[in-house]
């Protein structure tokens, strides 16, 4: 099979798929989250993103929150990131994390476009900091809408941002 072109024109595998999170891929997420422009534009992920522990202790509330689903995302075998679904109050929101060596082919639109099989539960909800606009992007493809805009303190730019919060309706 012919690959597609992802956003920069680099091939894109046909052999993106999820898995249940295993504890080896915590190390992968690690790595990814120490990339200072990846922890930027994703503003909400730690405010330290050297420190292990926070690391640790944000992971084992995911991986035991009886009502979150996570998944690790890989491409020919190798783990390129996460994709989540969580409470958040009443709602479901999802999120993603896809490695920065790994932007502009598509993961992670085909990430969170399986991982929205998974999860039917309607509508769901994303956020995003309003000048991530590959991530806009990403959840626009997917069929999100933006709904508001809120100022919220961003961990990981060590102040307040805007941010748009997006419904995929029913």
């Amino acid at each position: 099979m012919v690959p597609t072109r992802g956003a920069y024109g680099r091939p894109v595998t046909d052999d993106l798929r999820l898995r249940p999170v295993r504890e080896d891929d915590l190390v992968e997420f690690f790595v990814h989250q120490l990339d200072p422009e990846a922890s930027r534009m994703a503003a909400f992920g730690a405010e330290d993103p050297t420190d292990r522990r926070a690391f640790a202790a944000h992971w084992v509330r995911i991986l035991t929150g009886p009502e979150n689903l996570s998944r690790t995302v890989t491409v020919d075998g190798a783990v390129v990131g996460h994709v989540l679904a969580f409470p958040s109050g009443d709602d479901i929101e999802v999120s993603y994390w896809i490695d920065r060596a790994h932007w502009g082919r598509g993961y992670a639109t085909r990430a969170l476009t399986a991982l929205l099989r998974e999860v039917t539960r309607r509508p769901l909800y994303a956020r995003t900091a309003t000048d991530n606009a590959a991530s806009l992007t990403v959840l626009r493809r997917c069929g999100f809408v933006v709904r508001s805009t809120e100022r919220a303190y961003a961990p990981g730019r060590g102040h307040e941002i805007d941010e748009y919060v997006l419904e995929l309706p029913a």
